[in-house]
């Protein structure tokens, strides 16, 4: 059965989003899949790779929402699932991608399924509550969906409630919860961090690193593990952080880090290529994932970088906001603490750095769950039989 992905977020771009259309792109077989998705000056080389078939449109992403280019990517996904024989559309982002998904379905009657994120729930909540046009768009584009999905429990529930708030609250029968994964294969214990280090002028001898991997944003809540960090030095002398990310909260950060006099204590380094990011988390003894809400979009709806860690045998410390209990079982591969008090990510940090036999054991643990739960292939089964319980109407 051949799907269409329609797809704004899509490799080379970088976050979450992004990184679960690359995967099912790779992960479909050849044949199976025919991507729709913006141009990007980068692509040619990382769309060869993948046995999808990848087919960009002449527009960028900034220009993805206009009307123009909207209607252009309607027209242009219409022809392809005419010519690819497509039986079921995915739509990866609500909007712009939910027009063109609802534009194949009027005119060519294939069902198709809407994948919610989180942060794209909050802001459609936002709109419908401040225009009318809007509130009918959405109202049409969630409507029409054969299948909704979402990425956690908590996801779910924003989902409900939007849907009620949209009159449509019959459709929660609809939704299907997809966790999240990773790559065991490539995400794993034992990657030297030698050579990381020495690209990056870090210390390997004699510390103990805690990192994130994370954009630079205040729901990513790297301000509070800053906050934290005295309190951690003063257990633990030996303790340094680091975080792989770029963002616009790089500045901030760093001047609350100068104003805690912790030196380099705290690491920014950062983008982190996908090259580099397994020695990074193998770099660790613990991996930490403060995000909390904050800000009017700002949430954590999964958390791919969490089961990342989880995967490279990390006992993860997170903030218990958003989907992130979905990601992190609290007490079997890691801690989840109150987001927002330092104090707690202190005394959870701190636990697992005395108690070396319990960090080993979540990071096993955690391990574990990945290799039989939260990692692609299995994410890639969940997709393809919803798909195939939407066409056949079941």
């Amino acid at each position: 059965m051949t799907t269409l992905l329609l797809a704004q977020d899509f490799p080379p771009m970088g976050g979450g989003i992004a990184r679960l259309h690359g995967e099912l792109a790779k992960r479909f077989p050849r044949g199976d899949l025919v991507v729709s998705t913006p141009a990007d000056p980068d692509a040619s080389e990382v769309d060869a790779g993948f046995p999808a078939t990848v087919d960009r449109l002449p527009i960028g992403v900034r220009r993805a929402k206009t009307l123009p280019a909207v209607l252009f990517w309607s027209r242009r996904a219409a022809s392809l699932a005419r010519q690819h024989r497509v039986r079921f559309v995915h739509c990866g982002n609500v909007k712009p991608a939910g027009y063109p998904a609802r534009w194949v379905h009027e005119r060519l009657h294939i069902p198709y399924g809407i994948f919610f994120h989180g942060a794209d729930l909050l802001s459609e909540q936002h709109k419908i509550r401040h225009s009318r046009l809007k509130r009918r768009t959405a109202r049409v584009i969630f409507g029409g969906a054969a299948v909704l999905m979402t990425n956690s429990a908590w996801t779910r529930d924003l989902a409900l409630s939007l849907l009620g708030d949209l009159g449509l609250d019959g459709h929660g029968r609809r939704l299907r919860v997809v966790h999240l994964g990773t790559d065991p294969t490539y995400f794993r214990p034992g990657v030297d961090a030698r050579a990381l280090c020495d690209k990056f002028d870090l210390p390997d001898n004699g510390t103990r690193w805690l990192v994130t991997v994370a954009r630079l944003q205040q729901h990513k809540g790297m301000d509070t593990v800053i906050e934290a960090l005295p309190a951690i030095l003063e257990r633990a002398p030996d303790v340094r952080y680091a975080v792989a990310g770029t963002g616009p909260d790089r500045e901030r950060l760093e001047k609350r880090a100068q104003q805690l006099r912790l030196g380099d204590r705290v690491r920014f380094l950062g983008g982190v290529g996908d090259r580099d990011l397994p020695a990074f988390y193998n770099l660790a003894s613990v991996y930490v994932g403060a995000s909390r809400r904050a800000e009017r979009l700002g949430v954590e709806g999964f958390g791919i970088s969490l089961v990342e860690a989880s995967a490279c045998g990390l006992p993860v410390v997170a903030g218990d906001s958003g989907g992130v209990s979905d990601a992190v079982r609290d007490g079997e591969t890691g801690i989840l603490v109150p987001p927002e008090e330092p104090a707690a990510i202190a005394d959870a940090i701190c636990r697992l750095l005395t108690d070396p036999a319990a960090a080993k054991r979540m990071g096993q643990n955690g391990r574990r769950a990945v290799e039989t739960y939260f990692n692609w292939d299995r994410v890639v089964r969940d997709l393809r039989d919803i798909e195939s319980q939407a066409v056949s109407g079941a």
